[in-house]
């Protein structure tokens, strides 16, 4: 079973390219952006909670995602091939959370790949989402903030993930199918390492 983690800073472009994955290695795709969305989308209580967050380029707290992925991870068929995490886990506490579901299931984390893209480009993709989008996110101030953030808060996990040897790095910079052959080839090293 394939479960893998695609992790980069805001506008890397994880989202494109975790639909390539799914399509290729048949994976369901679980980004947390999208679940706390369709969380604040519901006007819940958590969901209103959530955006108070999101809206002013913070993190959602540990307990929030884990408990909101937890649920998703688990509605997931037992036939499927694998899962594939975008945006999550962006904390040290979540990527321990996460392996420890994982391993009371009997599965475990086949890759973490962070895709790395230049501030510059990160800012330059954000502000003409931004334009398209609507998103509230997608402005100068809470990008730099979002980014800033992001650095400081994941460079941990990228280690985590490097301690257990599940961790590699693929240049985001390119076409979106360069891009996609890099991830490609590193996912196929994986599976054929099993």
């Amino acid at each position: 079973m394939l479960n893998i983690i695609i992790s980069g800073a805001p506008g890397c472009g994880k989202g494109t390219q975790s639909e390539l994955i799914v399509e290729k290695y048949k994976l369901n795709h679980l980004s947390t952006g999208e679940l706390l969305r369709k969380e604040i989308e519901s006007k819940t209580q958590l969901g209103n909670e959530i955006d108070s967050y999101i809206s002013k380029g913070n993190l959602v707290p540990d307990d929030m995602i884990i408990s909101i992925l937890i649920k998703a991870i688990d509605r997931q068929s037992m036939e499927t091939k694998g899962i594939i995490l975008d945006g999550f886990p962006r904390t040290v506490n979540q990527a321990e959370a996460l392996e420890e579901v994982l391993k009371m299931r009997n599965k475990e984390t086949t890759v973490f790949i962070d895709l790395e893209v230049e501030n510059r480009e990160l800012i330059s993709r954000l502000l003409k989402r931004g334009e398209t989008s609507g998103r509230s996110d997608d402005n100068l101030e809470t990008i730099k903030k979002r980014l800033q953030i992001y650095e400081i808060k994941t460079a941990p996990v990228k280690d985590y993930y490097k301690n257990i040897n599940k961790f590699t790095v693929v240049n985001g910079f390119g076409s979106v199918e360069e891009i996609f052959s890099k991830i490609s080839s590193e996912i196929d090293l994986r599976i054929s390492a099993k």
